[in-house]
């Protein structure tokens, strides 16, 4: 019944703003706004030196999973194709569907999978400072991807 009603709302919000005429109305539908991370932990403070932003356009193949890795720098997307799993090296899980925004998880080791016939595709925005790193990956040795599925965020 959720599905069913955030689906229409969608379709509501996009018939909104979606018109076979031209207009001059503006639309802006707010997908997120936060002081934290998809699992809870407050976003950090911004970095000081020169502010770098970088906007990547992510795709996943079908059924294949990401290395573990952190991004030192607060970042955000939307998945505009596909479904993406994300989990933290704790165990902690999130499920993503078409069009679902995300606050990613900053200084935290953690991972994604897709796990659907189709690539996910997922544009990402990261509010980095010059020179410096946006996604470290762990080593390989250090490589452990966490089967526990014990705190679901949906």
């Amino acid at each position: 019944m959720k599905k069913v009603a955030c689906c229409l709302l969608c379709v509501i919000l996009i018939a909104g703003c979606a018109s076979p005429k031209y207009t001059n109305d503006v639309c802006s539908v707010q997908l997120v706004k936060s002081t934290e991370s998809w699992n809870g932990q407050p976003l950090p403070a911004y970095k000081t030196g020169e502010p770098e932003i970088t906007i990547l356009r992510i795709t996943i193949p079908p059924r294949h999973t990401l290395p573990m890795h952190t991004h030192p720098v607060i970042n955000a997307g939307v998945l505009l194709k596909g479904q993406l799993t994300v989990t933290t090296e704790s165990g902690q899980v999130l499920h993503l569907r078409l069009y679902d925004p995300i606050i990613e998880v900053v200084d935290t080791w953690h991972y994604g999978k897709n796990e659907g016939d189709e690539p996910a595709e997922i544009i990402v925005f990261y509010a980095g400072i010059k020179g410096e790193s946006i996604t470290i990956k762990k080593p390989e040795n250090k490589q452990s991807h966490n089967k526990s599925d014990k705190d679901e965020v949906k």
